[in-house]
């Protein structure tokens, strides 16, 4: 089913990966003597080396990280960015007269599913020569509209990450600059984003596996694109594996509407619980300890988006990790790419998978 048990790491990146056996045993990055003086800087072969993959697999998991599995991506962009290695064959601007400025419009930057995005964007950004600008909206429609007018003049491209405009006013903008969406998809447009139904499949077979027959879903913002699409997915698995599921909310994607999300689950409990994201999940942990349940003994927890606040709570939170840092990396190098003579093969969205990181707050359920 594709999980990954808690080690120390929570699941995340490894910091190191072991050099392909059939490598040569030189390494030139670590020369010495008169030839460092010499010595290049690290080339695509560099990190193909030191992954164990081909030359050929690093070009995609830098460039269209969707082609590529969650665990090669992820490895591949880690040693690229250990070595200091950076593309020489960089995509040209958007324009060549353009302000050298892209666009990164988020919907609550204290919301730390963002940060590995915005670290992805910023890094690919810098590397192809550009400065990238962050603006937060508060979940407000009205501030990102605004906002993306404002900067529609000043910006080679926009990346709109979970966009609460509608789809015809992201068209719209779309054909006036170049526009990729995270987490969401509108026809004509470019997205990126985590498989966001089959993670939560595997939730929900999880949660099956340790004899939950009851599932409650604690929804997010009404107008969240994401929040849709991970209801649609527990409602696929509630049918293909005979599990009763029910939606509870939408609630403020935060950790007090996780906290009044637990004040509803207590008027009619069931044995496990998935959020629409860690915030979520996590406060909701701490009000049903707080009013005397027990995680997981008397309810199953399970989160969305890793964050690295899951490991402070107790029990550590199990969670749907998404490959943030490449979704945003791979936004950039999409949106560089874009031009008015694009096909519409060129648009389809670019899908990176997520995986189920099983930690302690996920349990057998009680006879």
């Amino acid at each position: 089913m594709g999980t990954a048990a808690d080690s120390g790491d929570g699941g995340r990146e490894a910091s190191s990966f072991g050099v392909d056996a059939g490598a040569p045993s030189e390494d030139p990055l670590l020369i010495v003597g008169p030839r460092a003086a010499e010595s290049a800087d690290p080339t695509i072969y560099d990190v193909a080396r030191v992954a164990g993959v081909a030359a050929s697999t690093v070009s995609r998991a830098l460039s269209k990280p969707g082609r590529v599995s969650f665990k090669t991506a992820e490895r591949v962009r880690q040693v690229a960015d250990q070595l200091g290695y950076r593309s020489r064959h960089l995509e040209r601007p958007v324009s060549t007269r353009g302000s050298g400025m892209l666009a990164m419009i988020v919907a609550d930057i204290a919301n730390p599913v963002f940060f590995g995005m915005i670290r992805g964007a910023e890094r690919a950004a810098t590397d192809h020569g550009f400065t990238l600008l962050v603006v937060e909206t508060q979940e407000s429609e009205e501030t990102e509209r605004v906002a993306v007018a404002r900067l529609a003049a000043t910006v080679d491209g926009t990346i709109l990450s979970s966009s609460r405009m509608s789809d015809s006013a992201i068209r719209t903008l779309a054909k006036q600059k170049p526009v990729v969406l995270l987490n969401r998809t509108v026809g004509e447009v470019a997205s990126v984003m985590s498989d966001n139904v089959q993670a939560i499949k595997q939730a929900a077979e999880h949660l099956i596996e340790l004899g939950h027959t009851t599932i409650a879903y604690l929804a997010g913002p009404e107008a969240s694109w994401a929040d849709g699409l991970r209801w649609r997915g527990l409602r696929e698995a509630g049918l293909e594996l005979d599990l009763h599921v029910r939606r509870l909310g939408p609630f403020v994607p935060t950790i007090r509407g996780g906290a009044v999300a637990a004040e509803q689950w207590l008027l009619k409990p069931t044995t496990a619980v998935i959020a629409y994201n860690d915030l979520m999940a996590i406060g909701f942990l701490q009000a049903v300890i707080a009013a005397g349940r027990e995680v997981p003994a008397d309810v199953s927890v399970i989160g969305f988006d890793n964050i690295v606040d899951d490991v402070l709570v107790e029990p550590h939170l199990t969670t749907i990790a998404a490959p943030l840092v490449s979704i945003g990396s791979a936004a950039v190098s999409y949106l560089l790419r874009s031009n008015q003579n694009r096909s519409s093969a060129d648009r389809e969205p670019v899908m990176l998978p997520a995986k189920l990181v099983v930690r302690g707050s996920t349990g057998r359920r009680r006879p």
